[in-house]
């Protein structure tokens, strides 16, 4: 399934260059927005993977403040791409937290590699919020020790019983053992179905 990526941005010129750009390196643009209500609008109603923010925009909001919606409402990752580099600006931007900032006027070469390693970047946190003990805990019948979170996540790496147990310098038997209570604490009666309830 191709990255949709929504672009931000109020120069309508700009906005078919980024498109362009973008359809090159084979996301999915999924809208254009040259106002804020209309990104608000884009957002609300389409699946968005991803945006691209112009700090200044027309209408009653600008890329800032959309930023700080998406971070209230939307678990998206954003990227800035603006003209303005100053440090006001560059202050308010990075409070947003974006998952990139590029200046213009930019290159495919950088666009390419600031979607790159954002996107990437975002998936690596998603997946490690998805197994963080915590959330883990919320799934489980009973709370996880530490060895037993610590064994899901070698699990979830790919390791087999073996790999976990010179990962942790333990007996096999030892990890069986671990894998058992798991297993009860989490309601299931395998691996795979282990797996797909943590990946849920």
């Amino acid at each position: 399934m191709k990255t949709n990526i929504l672009i931000v941005e109020d120069e309508p010129i700009i906005a078919k260059d980024i498109e362009a750009c973008i359809l090159n390196l084979n996301y999915y643009v999924i809208g254009l927005a040259h106002t804020s209500e209309t990104a608000l609008d884009i957002l609300h109603s389409r699946r968005v993977d991803m945006v691209m923010l112009d700090i200044h925009i027309g209408g009653s909001r600008d890329g800032i403040d959309i930023a700080e919606i998406i971070n209230e409402k939307y678990d998206i990752p954003f990227i800035f791409l603006t003209s303005f580099s100053d440090e006001l600006t560059l202050d308010r931007a990075k409070k947003t937290k974006p998952y990139g900032y590029i200046v213009k006027p930019f290159d495919e070469t950088d666009l390419k590699t600031t979607l790159t390693i954002a996107l990437h970047n975002y998936h690596s946190t998603k997946k490690e919020q998805l197994f963080s003990k915590e959330i883990l805990n919320k799934k489980a019948k009973a709370p996880l020790s530490e060895k037993e979170y610590k064994i899901i996540v070698e699990l979830s790496r790919g390791k087999n019983t073996g790999g976990i147990a010179e990962t942790h310098f333990i007996s096999i038997n030892t990890v069986k053992f671990h894998l058992k209570n798991i297993y009860q604490k989490m309601n299931v009666s395998s691996r795979t179905e282990l797996l797909a309830k943590v990946m849920s």
